[in-house]
């Protein structure tokens, strides 16, 4: 089971979720990511690539959906003094609904409703994509065209993104199943640790994709970072 990849769909990925659905999803999907150290990570990639504190970032989440983790940028920002832009942008127009809604007190970030695919024609002068727990909902070839599409935009990608692993699988399933309100969140949270990758696998994936300059890190509470710089 844990050998290779499942590529089941979850039930966050169908087209029509009914909205009191969805938002328990996103709520306990940022408490998840609070308490499990989820934001930490993504906070520990943006700060190995955001080396002037002089310069405006430009950062978009793709996948945002609640907005979880551009609070957690937003307020990291602030509190070290960083100067950015931050934009989320998710294919479901309830998420940004929602997204707007708990983000309303950080002006510094702004939606879209759209394909992550459409970033670099929606949005201009991006400097860093950051993608939480979004990866594992694609195949291998989804990734490596969009690697390469960030790589042909000359942009930063940060990925922070779950491995695939049976204490994670078993530990999330219990978890989910003692505390969780949500039957997204009990059905998807051990099928996204299913979906998730073994740290060799992402090599794979960005030499496939022609990167040459990436890191690939192991983090706490069975998750990866990974950092893919643009070619020269």
């Amino acid at each position: 089971m844990f050998e290779n990849r499942s590529y089941q769909k979850e039930l966050l990925d169908e087209p029509d979720i009914q909205k009191d659905l969805l938002f328990q999803n996103l709520k306990e999907l940022d408490i998840i990511n609070k308490y499990l150290g989820g934001h930490a990570i993504s906070l520990q990639g943006l700060k190995k690539v955001m080396t002037d504190k002089s310069k405006t970032y430009k950062i978009i989440d793709i996948g945002c959906g609640g907005g979880d983790s551009l609070k957690a940028i937003a307020r990291w920002a602030r509190d070290e003094q960083y100067k950015i832009n931050l934009a989320g942008i998710d294919l479901k127009q309830d998420c940004i609904d929602y997204a707007q809604k708990t983000c309303s007190a950080f002006p510094e970030i702004g939606f879209y409703c759209d394909d992550f695919r459409n970033v670099f024609s929606t949005i201009r002068d991006i400097d860093i994509v950051h993608a939480s727990l979004f990866c594992h909902h694609f195949t291998e070839d989804e990734i490596i065209g969009f690697i390469r599409f960030c790589n042909k935009n000359k942009t930063v990608f940060v990925i922070n993104d779950l491995e695939r692993n049976p204490v994670a699988y078993y530990a999330i399933k219990f978890i989910t199943r003692l505390f969780s309100k949500s039957p997204l969140v009990k059905n998807d949270a051990p099928l996204s640790v299913l979906r998730g990758f073994k740290k060799k696998e992402w090599h794979v994936i960005l030499q496939n994709a022609g990167i040459k300059n990436y890191l690939v890190k192991n983090c706490f509470a069975f998750r990866h970072l990974v950092i893919i710089y643009p070619n020269e």
